[in-house]
């Protein structure tokens, strides 16, 4: 059964709502999107001899549901989750994560533990399960990014083209 795009994108808004005070709104993607990159991964390929990616014993979703109310939860995400998957992965590079004991983004102490919680529980839902999608051809990280950006866009009163970030600046060949 493929994911409904309904429950995906009001999955997203709830992360963004989640992270809303502690950055600007442009930044929001950044953690948002690996959340979603480290559940769609682990739900897809954890486990699977021939996957495209190398998914390290703990160093996957369910981990990081472990971690909930951790005290250092964002170190541990950093460390125990994030690095792993770079070290067995060449085609990912730490600077493609942000990071998630930043406590200049995400608060210190008790609010940064309670705002990576609650972002993680957002998604856990059941209908988020990644493994029983059979729309292999949906490109489900692109739409989620695509959402993101219409949102933000809309929220700044530019459109989707003229938001950029630093990161995606960088990324555009003349």
């Amino acid at each position: 059964m493929a994911i409904r795009k309904s429950e995906l994108y009001s999955s997203l808004w709830a992360s963004c709502d989640e992270l809303r005070g502690g950055m600007d709104a442009s930044q929001y993607k950044d953690y948002v999107l690996v959340l979603l990159f480290i559940k769609y991964i682990s739900d897809k390929y954890a486990g699977q001899p021939y996957a495209p990616l190398v998914i390290p014993e703990g160093a996957c979703f369910d981990a990081m549901v472990a971690l909930k109310g951790k005290v250092e939860i964002g170190d541990r995400i950093n460390k125990e989750i994030i690095a792993p998957l770079v070290a067995a992965n060449q085609q990912l590079s730490q600077s493609d994560f942000p990071d998630f004991n930043d406590q200049a983004k995400l608060g210190s102490g008790k609010e940064l533990v309670e705002r990576l919680t609650n972002l993680i529980a957002i998604f856990e839902k059941p209908e988020l399960n990644f493994s029983s999608n059979r729309a292999d051809d949906d490109d489900i990280l692109g739409d989620a990014y695509e959402y993101l950006m219409r949102h933000f866009a809309s929220e700044s009163g530019k459109s989707k083209g003229q938001f950029y970030t630093p990161a995606e600046v960088s990324r555009i060949k003349a």
